[in-house]
């Protein structure tokens, strides 16, 4: 997988509103399948941004998680706790 920095550089200027008429001043719900890095909806929002939308919220799917952020459970310690 690509790292962070290198998919931000791949999503660099990819996204265009070819009518801002209908952004202008409106908050904007953005749909994402997938959230990797963030790098394409922030992507995406930064061009609704300048293209005059209010606001842009981002509703994600899915969210990949690293394996260094997956704590790691020791059954010693769980014991009673119904896990």
């Amino acid at each position: 997988m690509p790292s962070a920095k290198a998919r931000r550089r791949n999503v660099l200027g990819a996204f265009q509103v070819p009518d801002r008429e209908k952004v202008a001043g409106r908050h904007v719900l953005l749909v994402d399948d997938v959230l990797t890095t963030g790098a394409t909806a922030e992507a995406a929002s930064r061009a609704l941004r300048r293209a005059g939308a209010a606001g842009v919220q981002i509703l994600a799917l899915a969210r990949v998680v690293r394996a260094a952020e997956i704590p790691i459970l020791d059954s010693r310690q769980n014991r009673g706790s119904g896990l």
